[in-house]
């Protein structure tokens, strides 16, 4: 097989993957309206979902503006009859579309993964249509990967630039998603319930796409719709655990206040409730990182690679350890591969990545790969390819979506004399990467489930 064959195979997998979680490929295979009920999976919701009234959409998240316009669509024959739909989205720059009933803004800057004034201002519109809704209304809640940041309005006493020097400290210091939105929820009006709270429709939908392994409904987007409470004290073990207690002290304090009377035994409920305002809250889980996975592991069987699927990948895994486990299931990849079949390992994940001072420019993909080729002995073999992909199109604050190792780049980063260990110390994959053909560019695929990683050989 040629370099440049199994490169297109590379990009005919990921493709697949990112395919398979776009809102236009998934809302219409699990909703459907027949007269004036909304199915779900053939079947009516419980209780069942009635037009009645109004419509309005709200929420946020990399596959928002998609999500709302397959709503739109299935909407179709209710708004022709005059059925009322409004509603507004929050997503990043990159991501917008006009749609005839829903507003789309863009309210933050690609690949700058924090909240803006423009999307607290978009946030608090939407806890105000949502208020205004009477007992006959239907609201539908889009909660997406990247919400956290697209769906947010600080709490009385909390700083939109604390919220925002928190995250940056913790993802840099290496917290993966879970730890943060454990800190966002106490500290947001909308996180953890907030946004379903405001709501006085008799109805709400949230429709979910899970950018978190495992799908905790609770932790997508920080659980704009989940009945849970936010807690401090969790929120203060995760400060503590990444020396972050000192980043904004007026926000430690007000969780040192709120932890001395939190019930320990708080717990998680599930994602049908009835809020204090009386709306029946209902969750769809529309896509997770495992759609992803399936459809990649489909389309490189397909190619005509034995294909294993990783399915033990944890997403609190550092880019480090990831790239070092891949370049380890890589070798035993090409033992298999002595009986001259191809063989290819799909798996999903976020790995995550801990920032020196010195740090370069580059992201927990980009990282991955350049860590699994830090650590391979001996050249390259062809037809080997080793690539992690962001399924959101974004890698860090860079253009990229992820990278890819192949026997082309090894042997270019070796004929260039690159420093591959300094680069991946540095977080400086981005430029190494770049200047050897490893970098994955999509541009904003509209959706977001994590990360699709994968090794491919053919003999």
């Amino acid at each position: 097989m040629t370099l440049a064959a199994i490169r297109a195979d590379v990009d005919s997998i990921r493709m697949a993957a990112i395919d398979a979680v776009r809102p236009e490929a998934l809302l219409p295979t699990r909703l459907a309206l027949t007269g004036s009920e909304l199915l779900l999976d053939g079947s009516s919701f419980s209780p069942p979902v009635a037009l009645r009234s109004r419509v309005v959409v709200v929420g946020g998240g990399k596959a928002a503006a998609g999500v709302a316009a397959e709503i739109e669509r299935l909407l179709v024959p209710a708004t022709s009859v005059g059925l009322p739909v409004a509603g507004l989205v929050s997503v990043p720059e990159g991501c917008g579309r006009r749609l005839a009933h829903v507003e789309v803004r863009e309210t933050r800057p690609l690949a700058a993964n924090l909240p803006t004034p423009a999307a607290v201002a978009a946030t608090h519109e939407m806890r105000a249509m949502l208020a205004e809704l009477g007992s006959d209304d239907l609201a539908i809640v889009i909660v997406t990967g990247g919400g956290s940041a697209l769906i947010e309005e600080p709490r009385d006493g909390v700083s939109l630039a604390g919220t925002i020097a928190l995250a940056r400290h913790l993802s840099a210091a290496g917290a993966g998603i879970r730890d943060l939105n454990t800190v966002r929820q106490p500290l947001s009006v909308v996180k953890a319930g907030g946004l379903a709270q405001a709501c006085s429709a008799g109805r709400l939908v949230t429709l979910v796409l899970s950018d978190i392994i495992g799908n905790p409904l609770d932790l997508i987007a920080s659980g704009p719709c989940m009945p849970v409470a936010a807690n401090p004290v969790a929120a203060l073990d995760v400060l503590r655990r990444y020396a972050a207690l000192d980043v904004d002290p007026a926000i430690t304090r007000l969780l040192e206040r709120e932890a001395a009377a939190w019930p320990r035994d708080a717990a998680a409920a599930g994602g049908d409730w009835t809020t204090p305002r009386g709306c029946r809250v209902s969750h769809v889980l529309l896509g997770t990182n495992a759609t992803a996975v399936e459809a990649a592991a489909a389309m490189a069987h397909r190619l005509g690679y034995d294909t294993t699927v990783n399915s033990s990948a944890a997403d609190d895994e550092s880019a480090a350890e990831v790239g070092g486990r891949l370049a380890r299931d890589a070798a035993r990849l090409l033992d298999a591969a002595a009986d001259g079949r191809p063989r290819a390992i799909v798996e999903g994940g976020e790995a995550t990545v801990v920032l020196p001072r010195d740090h370069g420019r580059g992201g927990r993909n980009q990282q991955t790969v350049l860590a699994a080729l830090a650590v391979w002995s001996g050249d390259w073999p062809a037809g080997l390819a080793v690539a992690s992909i962001g399924t959101d199109g974004e890698d860090g604050p860079t253009d990229a979506a992820g990278g890819v190792v192949d026997a082309d780049v090894a042997a270019a980063v070796a004929e260039r004399r690159l420093d591959v260990d300094t680069a991946v110390r540095r977080c400086d994959a981005y430029p190494l990467l770049d200047a050897v053909g490893g970098l994955i560019r999509t541009g904003p695929t509209g959706t977001n489930v994590a990360d699709v990683r994968l090794i491919l050989f053919r003999p």
